[in-house]
């Protein structure tokens, strides 16, 4: 059966705080694992007026206080920001105090612009053989290689688990090549996802790690016990969708507003419907139908199911009815 994550941003809300954020996510995190989520993810971005989880391997760290058997990790570190060691430093240390159950998702794009990269005091060069080699040089260090003179402490011999995550089809060729698991964000940027599984798919190479392919894709899910309340509760992230093409990131994740999608010029509708083509906005029932249909037309192994809602109770109840859900599609599919 289909296994189901949950990927959070970590929403700082409109007048709200940081602490806050952070307080909810943890709740959040326990919610997921008292469900029997799979594993819960937190994303890096900088820069974000109503994203929280820019120091990921901190956030990490304190959702794993919370938790105790589920796996948690990055979906995920942005590597060009960084230098391989200190990943592997980081998560090396998050291996040491939750032993086990760490995953590192790496993608390449700076979840930045360039002001925000040269702040990171990083010089990011576009050249996929870059990303490629610090993914290398990464797994050095957890394998406990010290060609580069030294030992990576803590990280030699972690047991994280990596994946390579991606919009494209470039992440796809890496995932195959090194024999690692992909997460594709259809959630966001559903356009090529066809066409990365099915690349992803027929190169792959069994590794160390992983026999055969291992592909997870990104869901929204906004579901309440009406259609009208979920419709409600979706707006909140269709204004941060056109907030963020439109550069007006400006503000916290703002509270929902009865009658927006009605009230935006049709390209602006086009674009949220295009973004949001891997998306459920509905009950159960609703949420169900689409979640079989992703599932029916990807073979996906998991589902990472997100959505940002500006209520927390009502966050917490949409990811109950996501898993509700979930089990009317497995119990289909065992039906059919």
């Amino acid at each position: 059966m289909t296994k189901l994550s949950f990927l959070d941003l970590v929403p700082i809300l409109e007048g709200g705080t940081i602490g806050t954020a952070l307080a909810n996510a943890r709740d959040i995190a326990a919610h997921c694992e008292a469900l029997g989520f799979e594993r819960y993810w937190v994303a890096e971005h900088h820069g974000m007026p109503g994203v929280g989880a820019a120091a990921t391997s901190v956030v990490l760290a304190h959702i794993g206080a919370a938790t105790r058997t589920m796996r948690i990790g990055a979906g995920g570190i942005m590597l060009p920001n960084h230098a391989p060691l200190q990943i592997a430093e980081q998560f090396g240390t998050l291996d040491a105090l939750y032993p086990g159950r760490v995953d590192l998702g790496l993608g390449r794009a700076p979840g930045s612009d360039g002001r925000v990269a040269y702040a990171l005091r990083r010089t990011l060069n576009s050249s996929p053989d870059n990303f490629v080699q610090d993914v290398l040089e990464l797994q050095g260090y957890f394998g406990g290689s010290d060609r580069a003179g030294f030992t990576a402490v803590p990280g030699a011999g972690a047991d994280v688990g990596l994946w390579i995550l991606g919009s494209s089809t470039f992440g796809a060729q890496v995932a195959a090549a090194l024999g690692l698991p992909f997460g594709f964000a259809s959630h966001f940027a559903p356009q090529m996802m066809d066409q990365a599984l099915a690349i992803y798919r027929a190169q792959f190479r069994p590794s160390a790690v992983l026999a055969r392919p291992h592909a997870m894709v990104g869901f929204n899910v906004f579901a309440a016990d009406s259609d009208d309340e979920a419709r409600l509760l979706a707006t909140s992230m269709q204004q941060a969708f056109v907030a963020l093409r439109t550069g007006a990131v400006g503000g916290g994740f703002r509270p929902p507003v009865p009658g927006y999608y009605e009230s935006l010029p049709a390209p602006v509708q086009q674009m949220l419907d295009e973004t949001m083509t891997c998306a459920a906005i509905g009950t159960r029932e609703v949420v169900a139908e689409r979640l079989g249909a992703i599932i029916a037309r990807t073979q996906a192994d998991e589902v990472i199911v997100t959505g940002q809602i500006y209520d927390h109770i009502a966050r917490k109840r949409s990811i109950a009815i996501a898993v509700e859900a979930m089990a009317l599609v497995g119990a289909e599919t065992v039906s059919g």
